[in-house]
């Protein structure tokens, strides 16, 4: 009866499609809470997609699952790197399409979960192998933005670039950045080698049928009280600590990657202007501001995806439905 029933799930295994889930949402609106709702019920691997999470030390300030959510429902990209490193969206999909073939090879279903737009974007459409970032060349670039101005810089990239810098608003520093960067080392601009070295779309690269999900628009009201109540626990647990601990470390400064996630960054600032003295519902009212901007960007970003015909992920009983039996988009 037990070798039956083994033989009969083993069957299923083979035939069922091999297929990658998304759950996209913006910060605050219940991403983690059903994916691992989804994780008590059908076997998922779960991989993180967030630009933050990849660091060590930015626990509180990310609403990173406990250690012990994580022995229970291990996370793939969770702390992969330390807050000096620097992170691209290219080692984000290599890292990501490593473990979505471990997963596939465990004949489980990837699901990747988060709110990191511009990584899920690259993830689904592919990246160019681009160069990656060279610490030295991106200091002598901020150098010369401190000494020139945003507008210098922008007609730097304009000079080089100007396919870029048509895109890219001359307050933009950290897309820029990158164009200039690429510019400096490869001698070409960044479209130019996109067109030379693109990367297969995800559904074709892994092979997979994508299942895209996005968590459900709330009004505008709600989300705002969501994120609000979540950034108080935040700092009743030590937010505030947790960036003067890192503030301690040598090399970490506020132009690391790391330290521009909001919360981290608004923080630090604060704490540069005041002597390390802290004003905390000041400093409390600059994080609720950018978070509920991130937001507003991350439902920007959703709202421009509707054409990928994502699917309202309202229940755990939906997603089991779409990836197990009825799943349709490629």
């Amino acid at each position: 009866m037990i070798a039956s029933s083994c033989e009969a799930n083993e069957a299923y295994l083979s035939s069922r499609p091999r297929r990658i889930a998304t759950l996209i949402g913006p910060t605050a609106s219940g991403k983690t809470e059903l994916s691992l709702s989804l994780a008590q019920r059908i076997d998922v691997v779960l991989i993180s997609v967030d630009s933050a999470m990849v660091y060590r030390g930015l626990d509180i300030g990310t609403a990173k699952p406990s250690l012990d959510t994580r022995e229970r429902y291990p996370h793939a990209l969770i702390d992969v790197r330390d807050p000096e490193d620097s992170f691209s969206v290219q080692e984000f999909c290599a890292l990501a399409d490593e473990a979505v073939h471990e997963a596939l090879a465990e004949s489980k279903i990837p699901l990747l979960v988060g709110g990191s737009m511009m990584y899920f974007r690259a993830f689904r459409e592919g990246l160019a192998n681009l160069p990656s970032a060279n610490p030295r060349v991106r200091a002598e670039i901020r150098e010369f933005a401190e000494a020139e101005g945003l507008e210098a810089v922008h007609a730097e990239l304009a000079r080089n670039d100007p396919d870029s810098a048509r895109r890219i608003s001359p307050r933009n520093l950290k897309r820029m950045e990158r164009a200039i960067e690429v510019y400096r080392i490869t001698g070409k601009p960044i479209g130019e080698l996109w067109k030379e070295h693109a990367v297969a779309p995800a559904a074709e690269r892994l092979d997979c049928e994508l299942v895209e999900f996005a968590m459900p628009e709330v009004p505008r009201q709600v989300l705002h009280d969501r994120i609000e109540s979540r950034l108080r626990s935040m700092f009743k647990e030590g937010l505030v600590e947790e960036v003067r601990t890192l503030r301690q470390r040598p090399n970490l400064g506020s132009e690391n990657l790391s330290m521009r996630t909001v919360g981290y960054r608004e923080i630090w600032a604060h704490l540069d202007e005041h002597q390390e003295r802290v004003n905390e519902a000041e400093v409390f009212e600059k994080v609720l501001f950018a978070t509920r901007r991130l937001a507003r960007k991350q439902l920007t970003w959703l709202r421009q995806w509707v054409k990928l015909n994502l699917i309202e992920a309202t229940s755990t009983e939906l997603m089991i439905d779409r990836l197990e039996h009825k799943a349709t988009q490629t």
